[in-house]
């Protein structure tokens, strides 16, 4: 499968200024905002391999006449357009049945999210709506999911377990999201997220017992026979659900599975969540809305990167995460929808421009955070996240002059984004693709 790509207006490399490589790591600091973006109005142009990886990109004229006499199996006109890596959405829980509207409602009128979880509501209520629907139910709310990102941009996604709560129920999630993983054209990190709340009738003794002793064995035992794929293990570490040391236990045991450490910390709660992720070497730490200035260093220090969910801050009135001190202090930044039953957000696009507006981030430094960053925080940074030589062909073609419009034009993805390619192929074409939206 060989792909041109050719006549774009811009290519936003979201590598360093200039150019400079930043294939086997995230940008920090200045660097995030420095990003190096070609131009050209006489075109530019990107060539895929048979392998869906990028082979080639520049100037339009030098590429079309060097390539003139091969076939290409797909030819997209960009002209005009723009081409930007394809969004990584840092952390889902896409597997879910039913809706808490009801909880939506009850926020609005000062209900908290804790107050509705101790009245057996917010993922209570969602793991036994997810227990009572079959397995095919489950996967094809999943697929419609999944299909409703990649329309918005997407080409990675992290998608957690966590509304079973037992090994059976955990287990079965874990299935439905390999089968997707198989046949979706989206490219899925699974997370393990058992430790997601304390089951209904268990302590926190018995349920970091049951997530140690019987769900991650039950992961191990999938992991070495071939029929499971999970990559990263996820933990709710929050006062009244898992404390420091509870979860520094479940997530030391997936990693001695080979798991990659990538958990909710410090988001209602300042906890020392952040610094125990750091002695940990976790890859990702997600929220810290409530991060201490000795998290911030500990991160910095260990390079752990910052999975910054602005949907969530928005949705449940939050104090925002300190983003700009976690960018001066070098901690590496992503971003992610954190799309659940509680902040139904499947768009990228949208959290980018809730990123800049509530949380101070330049356009390009959400572009990053939303690619190579996202990228790094499922260890994927050598391969996805940038348009660079030897990286799969992911891009988002954007129609308008300048790829900024995507984050500027607050939910009018729709109608900006005009394709998308997954590893060189085509996934996502807008048939009511017109011209004239700028």
């Amino acid at each position: 499968m060989r792909l041109l790509v050719h006549s774009a207006r811009q290519l936003a490399l979201v590598t360093g200024a200039g150019g400079a490589a930043a294939a086997a790591g995230p940008l920090v600091g200045p660097a995030m905002h420095a990003i190096a973006v070609l131009e050209s109005d006489a075109g530019l142009a990107l060539v895929a391999d048979e392998s869906g990886r990028i082979e080639e990109f520049g100037n339009n004229t030098e590429i079309m006449k060097k390539w003139q006499d091969t076939s290409f199996d797909e030819v997209v006109d960009a002209n005009g357009m723009c081409v930007i890596p394809g969004f990584i959405d840092a952390h889902t829980h896409p597997i879910w049945s039913g809706d808490r509207i009801n909880e939506f409602i009850m926020k609005l009128e000062g209900a908290t999210y804790m107050d509705i979880h101790k009245k057996g509501g917010g993922i209570y209520s969602t793991v036994r709506n997810t227990k009572n629907a079959s397995d095919e139910e489950l996967y094809v709310s999943l697929k419609s999911r999944l299909t409703r990102m990649m329309h918005a941009g997407t080409t990675v996604v992290e998608c957690k377990s966590g509304y079973g709560l037992d090994v059976n129920s955990e287990i079965r999630l874990l299935k439905i999201l390999q089968k997707a993983k198989e046949e979706h054209p989206l490219d899925i990190s699974i997370t393990f997220c058992g430790a997601h709340a304390i089951p209904e009738g268990m302590n926190s003794t018995e349920a970091v017992d049951a997530v140690v002793n019987d769900q991650i064995p039950a992961v191990k035992e999938m992991k070495q026979n071939g029929t499971l794929n999970v990559e990263n293990i996820d933990v709710f570490c929050e006062k009244g659900v898992f404390n420091v040391e509870e979860s520094r236990k479940i997530l030391t045991a997936g990693k001695n599975i080979g798991l990659r450490v990538n958990f909710h910390g410090d988001e209602l709660c300042a906890l020392g969540s952040a610094e125990m992720g750091a002695q940990l070497n976790a890859t990702a730490i997600s929220h810290l809305e409530e991060i201490s200035a000795e998290g911030i260093a500990a991160m910095a220090n260990s390079g752990v990167v910052a999975v910054i969910l602005p949907t969530t801050a928005f949705i449940m009135h939050l104090k925002p995460p300190p983003v700009r001190q976690l960018i001066s202090h070098g901690v590496p930044v992503a971003l992610g929808t954190d799309f659940n039953p509680n902040a139904y957000c499947l768009a990228m696009p949208l959290v980018m421009h809730l990123a800049c507006i509530h949380l101070g981030m330049t356009v390009n430094e959400a572009l990053v955070a939303s690619t190579l960053n996202a990228a790094a925080s499922l260890g994927r940074s050598a391969t996805n996240g940038s348009i660079q030589k030897g990286k799969w062909a992911d891009f988002v073609i954007v129609n308008a002059p300048r790829w900024e419009h995507i984050i500027y034009q607050y939910g009018a993805h729709s109608h900006l984004i005009y394709a998308v390619i997954k590893d060189g192929k085509v996934v996502y074409k807008n048939k009511e693709f017109s011209r004239s939206t700028v």
